[in-house]
C-alpha cells in the first residue's frame, strides 16, 4: 500500500518542516498567553540544571540484576529536560535558556549509546550484551526517539545555535549519520520487517523518528530515495499485521506507540512529498486503526485492558485529535479532546518525544474549543482480528479476550473478562508490573501478572497440581460465536484448547450482557480427574455472603454452582501497578461443585 504510492511518486522529496522553528515569531507569539507562559515556568525551572550522569555501572546493571529503571530513567530525564528548555526558549526567544540546551545536546551526544541496555543486542530475542558496542550502533526505540529528539531541536533552534557556534549542529548531524543513517542502512534490525517475522509497535515507532531525524536535514538526494523506500517497506509490514478491523492486539497503553506512530509516519510522508500520501487516511484498515482508542475507552481514566496493557493508558492529546481529523472522525476528534481538557498535564512534560510535544502545542487552541463533555455514541464491537469482544449498557462495560495466547505483549489470558460498573473497575485485568530483564525473556510466565491463575479464568487441580493455561498461538479458544444486539450482546467460546492437558476435554464460556439489566456469565466443564477453580479478580474488596460476593456499592456477583469460596488479598507493591491500582487488589476462588458455574453481575 505504502510502498505502490512511494514507487509512483512523481513530485520531489522535500524537507519536513515539523511546524515553527523559534525564529518564526508570528507562529510563537501567536499562542496563548497562558501557554507561552506556562513553557516558559516549565524550562526555568531547569535553569542551571545538572543533567544527571550516566556511569557504565547502571548500563550494566540490567545485565546484573535485572534492573532496567536506573538507567533508563536518567537518560529519559536528560530527554524530558531538554524538551522543555528548547519549548521554553522558543516561547521567549531571549537565550535565556540557550546555555543549558547546549549543556544537554553536549551531554546527550557524548553518551556511548543511545539504546536502552535492556535493547543492546543485534538479533530480537537474544541476550543483550553487557556493555554497548559504540562501533556499531542499535537502532532501537529510544535511540531511534533520542535522533528525532536532537533533530526537531536543532531545527527549532538552527539559526539560534548557529549564533552561538556553526559546530552544534555539525555535532547533531554528524552523531545523526553514524548512530541512525548510517546502521538504518546497512544494518538489518528485526523491527524494520521482512515479510515473515511478526512486527509490533517498534517498527512504526522506530521508522517515524527515523524519518524525523533524516528528513529534518539536508541530506542528498539518494539517501532520501533509500530511507524513504526502506521506511515505506517497514510501514507496509506493520499494516499487514492489523486485521481491517484496525485492532491492535497490544491494547490501548500501546496504540499510542503502534497507531499514532503510524499516523505520525504518515504526516512525515505526506509533508515531504506534497501530500501525495494522503489517500491513506482513507483507508478503512487506516481508518479504523485510528478509532481504535475510542472504541475500546470505558469511561474515564479506563480503557479495555488485557496482556501487558494497563487500565490507566494515559490520557488523549494532540495525536489522538490530528488522527481523528485526518481520518475524517469527529467523534474522535471530540473525544480527544474532552480528554485532553480533562487531564492534569496540558503540556505534556513527561514525554521525551520533542515532536509529541510540539504538536500539543500548535494544536492546543483548537482542542480547547471543543466541548468538555461531547455526546459520543460508543459502539458495541467485535474485533475479529484479535478476538476483542466489547458490549455496554448505561451502567456496564463488558469485555471478554477469545483469540489467543500469542498477542504481542501476551498473557496468558484467553477467554478471561472484565467487568466495569458507573465507570469504575468491578472485575479487573491487573496488567504488568514494572519491566524488569525477566520480563522479555524464556521466563516471563514465572511472573504471576502473565499467568492465567491471576485472571478471570479457572485453573484444574489434580491433587496439588495446578493446571494453568500456556503460551503459544496453538493455546487458543474454539468454536467463538457472538452476538451483538440492541437488547443482548453475548459470546460464547471453548478455552479447554487454552490449557496443556487433555484431560480438560471442553471448558465452554458464554458472557451474556442483557442490556439494562445485569451480566451472566455461564460456564460448563468437561473433563476427567480435575477439579475447576475459578478465579475472580476485584480492586474493591469483596465480601463473601453465601453464594453471593459483595463489591461494596458497586454490585454483586450470585454465584450458582459453587459451595465453596475463599478470598486473598494480593499486595500491590510495585511502582508501575500502584500507578493502576492505588490500593492492594484480591481474588475470590470459587470451587465448581459439578459441572456448570452461573455468575450473575448486577
Amino acid at each position: 500500500m505504502i510502498t505502490e504510492i512511494f514507487q509512483h511518486l512523481t513530485k520531489p522529496i522535500t524537507s519536513f518542516n515539523p511546524l515553527f522553528p523559534a525564529s518564526n515569531r508570528d507562529s510563537w507569539e501567536g499562542l496563548p498567553e497562558e501557554l507561552r507562559s506556562r513553557l516558559i515556568q516549565d524550562g526555568e525551572q531547569y535553569l542551571g540544571f545538572s543533567y544527571p550522569s550516566l556511569p557504565a555501572t547502571e548500563f550494566m546493571e540490567f545485565s546484573r540484576t535485572g534492573n532496567r529503571s536506573h538507567f533508563q530513567d536518567k537518560m529519559f530525564l536528560r530527554r524530558t529536560v531538554l524538551n522543555s528548555l528548547v519549548l521554553a526558549e522558543c516561547a521567549e526567544y531571549k537565550g535565556r535558556f540557550l546555555d543549558d540546551i547546549i549543556n544537554g545536546l553536549y551531554l546527550i551526544c557524548e553518551e556511548n549509546a543511545w539504546q536502552l541496555p535492556a535493547h543492546n543486542s543485534y538479533i530480537r530475542d537474544t541476550p543483550q550484551f553487557i556493555l554497548p558496542d559504540v562501533t556499531r550502533p542499535v537502532i532501537d526505540l529510544f535511540a531511534a526517539e533520542t535522533g528525532a529528539v536532537l533533530s526537531v531541536a536543532e531545527y527549532l533552534l538552527r539559526q539560534e545555535l548557529l549564533q552561538v557556534s556553526p559546530f552544534l549542529s555539525v555535532m547533531i548531524n554528524k552523531n545523526l549519520e553514524e548512530r541512525i543513517f548510517q546502521p538504518y542502512l546497512n544494518e538489518h534490525f528485526w523491527w524494520m520487517g521482512d515479510g515473515k517475522s511478526p512486527m509490533n509497535n517498534w517498527t512504526v515507532w522506530c521508522t517515524q523518528n527515523v524519518l524525523l531525524s533524516a528528513f529534518t536535514r539536508d541530506l542528498d538526494e539518494d539517501r532520501k530515495q533509500q530511507i524513504l523506500e526502506k521506511a515505506c517497506q517497514s510501514i507496509d509490514y506493520f499494516l499487514d499485521e492489523y486485521g481491517d478491523d484496525g485492532c491492535c492486539d497490544e491494547g490501548a497503553q500501546y496504540y499510542r506507540h503502534a497507531g499514532l506512530c503510524l499516523f505520525n509516519c504518515l504526516e512525515v510522508l505526506n509533508g515531504i512529498t506534497d501530500n501525495s500520501f494522503q489517500t491513506i487516511y482513507s483507508n478503512k484498515k487506516v481508518k479504523n486503526i485510528a478509532a481504535y482508542i475510542l472504541n475500546v475507552h470505558i469511561d474515564g481514566i479506563y480503557y479495555v485492558n488485557f496482556a501487558d496493557c494497563s487500565p490507566v493508558a494515559g490520557r488523549c492529546g494532540a495525536r489522538e485529535f490530528l488522527f481523528g481529523k485526518r481520518t475524517g472522525n469527529q467523534e474522535l476528534m471530540a473525544f480527544a479532546a474532552s480528554d485532553y481538557q480533562n487531564g492534569e498535564d496540558p503540556l505534556d512534560v513527561s514525554e521525551h518525544n520533542l515532536f509529541y510535544r510540539l504538536q500539543t502545542v500548535f494544536t492546543y487552541s483548537e482542542m480547547l474549543t471543543f466541548d468538555k463533555a461531547p455526546s459520543i455514541k460508543h459502539k458495541d464491537y467485535w474485533y475479529e482480528s484479535v478476538g476483542i469482544f466489547l458490549a455496554r449498557d448505561d451502567h456496564r462495560y463488558l469485555a471478554v479476550k477469545a483469540g489467543d495466547n500469542n498477542d504481542s505483549h501476551n498473557h496468558n489470558d484467553t477467554g478471561s473478562f472484565t467487568i466495569y460498573k458507573d465507570g469504575r473497575p468491578l472485575l479487573i485485568d491487573i496488567g504488568v508490573e514494572t519491566y524488569t530483564k525477566k520480563t522479555f525473556s524464556p521466563e516471563r510466565y514465572d511472573i504471576w501478572t502473565m499467568q492465567s491463575r491471576y485472571h478471570n479464568l479457572p485453573s484444574f487441580l489434580d491433587g496439588d497440581i495446578e493446571i494453568i493455561q500456556k503460551d503459544g498461538a496453538s493455546f487458543a479458544a474454539r468454536n467463538v460465536s457472538y452476538e451483538l444486539g440492541s437488547a443482548v450482546c453475548s459470546i460464547s467460546m471453548d478455552i479447554a484448547g487454552a490449557y496443556p492437558d487433555n484431560r480438560i476435554h471442553s471448558y465452554e464460556r458464554r458472557a451474556v450482557m442483557k442490556k439494562g439489566e445485569q451480566i451472566v456469565i455461564t460456564d460448563h466443564y468437561e473433563g476427567e480427574g480435575l477439579q475447576p477453580v475459578l478465579s475472580l479478580m476485584f480492586y474493591e474488596e469483596p465480601t463473601l455472603d453465601g453464594n453471593q460476593i459483595k463489591i461494596g456499592d458497586l454490585g454483586t456477583v450470585t454465584v450458582t454452582g459453587s459451595s465453596h469460596m475463599r478470598k486473598e488479598c494480593l499486595p500491590i507493591t510495585d511502582d508501575r501497578l500502584k500507578t493502576t491500582w492505588k490500593h492492594d487488589i484480591y481474588r475470590v476462588l470459587v470451587s465448581m461443585d459439578f459441572n456448570d458455574l452461573v455468575l450473575t453481575i448486577e
